[in-house]
C-alpha cells in the first residue's frame, strides 16, 4: 500500500497520516490502520522507546527538544509523541508542543506529533503505542513519549517504553511525598531539571531523592534508579544523561531483561485492547441500549443500585460467554 510505502521511506507527512488514521474511530479506518499497523510490524522493534514525565512546570519539552537536538548532532532520527490534556468541557486541545519546539520541529530529522489525551489515562493516548510502531518503521532512531504530568495513572507510560524518565524540580516539596505517588518506584532514571536556577537546592534534593530510592526495592535487580541533575535551558548534563540511558540499555541487554520487558509489554497491551474492545462491545449492544435509560432512571430515583443495575446490564451478555 502506498502509505506504507510512504512510512518505510521515512516520508514525515506520510507519517502524520498514518497516525491520523490509525486514532480515528470510524470502523472503516480502524480496519485499514490494522492492515497498515500489520503490514509495518516486521519493520518496527529497532528504536529506543524513551518515557518521560514530570509535574507541569517541571521543563518537560525544553528537556525534549534539548535531548533532541542532542542526539540530532549524533546522527539519530528523533520522533517526539507528545500528548496534551483535553478539555473535559469542549474535548479540545491547544497542541502547543510544536511551538514550545520549535528549533526541533524545524529539523527534517526529527518528527514531532501532538495529540490530546482526549480523556485517557495515563497521560497518553489510547493509540500511542501503535504510533510508536508507525515511528520505528519510518525508522527513527529514538522515540520519546512526553506525557501530560505525573500520577497514578503513569504505569500506562511505563508500561510501554524501555526507559521511564521522572523530570523533578527543586524545592518542590518532600521527596517521601512524591514516592506515595508511585510514580518514583516506575522511574529508571530521576532529573532535577533547572538545577541552574539554584544548583545548591539542586544538589540538595538530588541526594535526598538517592536516599528516598534506597528505600524501595529497585524494579531490576541489576539496576539502581541514578538520580541527575541537569538544565534542558542552558544544555547542562544533557550528554551525561544520554550516557546514562546508554547505560541502561547496555545493562538490560546483558541480563535480558530489554527483552524480556518488551515481551511483557506486547502481552499488556493485548489485554488493554480486549478490555478497551469488550467494553466498546458492551456499550453498543442492542439490549444494553435499550435497557440502559430505565436503569439509569432507577439509579437516580434510588430504587436500584449502581451494582444491581450493573448486573442487570451484564446479564445481557450472558448468552454470549
Amino acid at each position: 500500500m502506498a502509505l506504507a510505502d510512504g512510512v518505510r521511506a521515512g516520508n514525515r507527512r506520510a507519517l502524520a497520516k498514518a497516525i491520523t488514521l490509525i486514532e480515528s474511530v470510524k470502523p472503516e479506518h480502524q480496519a485499514r490502520a490494522a492492515a497498515l499497523l500489520d503490514h509495518l510490524l516486521p519493520y518496527s522493534g529497532n528504536s529506543i522507546r524513551l518515557g518521560i514525565t514530570g509535574v507541569p512546570g517541571a521543563g518537560k519539552s525544553t528537556f525534549i527538544e534539548a535531548l533532541g537536538l542532542d542526539l540530532i548532532g549524533r546522527g539519530q532520527r528523533v520522533a517526539v509523541l507528545a500528548v496534551d490534556p483535553s478539555s473535559s468541557v469542549t474535548g479540545g486541545s491547544i497542541l502547543g508542543d510544536k511551538t514550545r519546539m520549535e528549533q526541533l520541529s524545524q529539523d527534517e530529522r526529527a518528527f514531532i506529533r501532538p495529540s490530546p489525551s482526549a480523556g485517557a489515562l495515563g497521560g497518553v493516548t489510547d493509540r500511542t503505542r501503535e504510533a510508536m510502531l508507525l515511528c520505528e518503521a519510518a525508522g527513527f532512531d529514538t522515540i520519546i513519549v512526553e506525557t501530560v504530568g505525573v500520577g497514578q495513572s503513569e504505569t500506562a507510560v511505563a508500561g510501554m517504553t524501555d526507559c521511564f524518565v521522572l523530570l523533578q524540580l527543586p524545592n518542590a516539596g518532600d521527596d517521601l511525598q512524591a514516592i506515595k505517588k508511585g510514580v518514583v518506584e516506575l522511574a529508571d532514571i530521576v532529573i532535577f531539571n533547572k538545577a541552574d536556577l539554584d544548583s545548591v537546592a539542586a544538589e540538595r534534593a538530588a541526594a535526598q531523592m538517592r536516599s528516598a530510592l534506597a528505600l524501595l526495592s529497585p524494579a531490576s535487580p541489576d539496576w539502581r534508579p541514578p538520580v541527575l541533575t541537569a538544565s534542558a535551558a542552558k544544555r547542562i548534563a544533557v550528554t551525561d544523561f544520554w550516557a546514562t540511558v546508554e547505560q541502561y540499555r547496555a545493562t538490560m541487554n546483558k541480563t535480558g531483561e530489554w527483552d524480556a520487558r518488551r515481551r511483557r509489554q506486547a502481552h499488556a497491551w493485548m489485554w488493554q485492547l480486549i478490555d478497551s474492545g469488550l467494553r466498546q462491545r458492551f456499550r453498543t449492544h442492542p439490549g444494553v441500549a435499550a435497557a440502559l435509560p430505565e436503569l439509569s432512571l432507577a439509579i437516580d430515583a434510588g430504587t436500584t443500585t449502581p451494582a444491581g443495575a450493573a448486573q442487570r446490564l451484564l446479564s445481557l451478555l450472558n448468552r454470549y460467554f
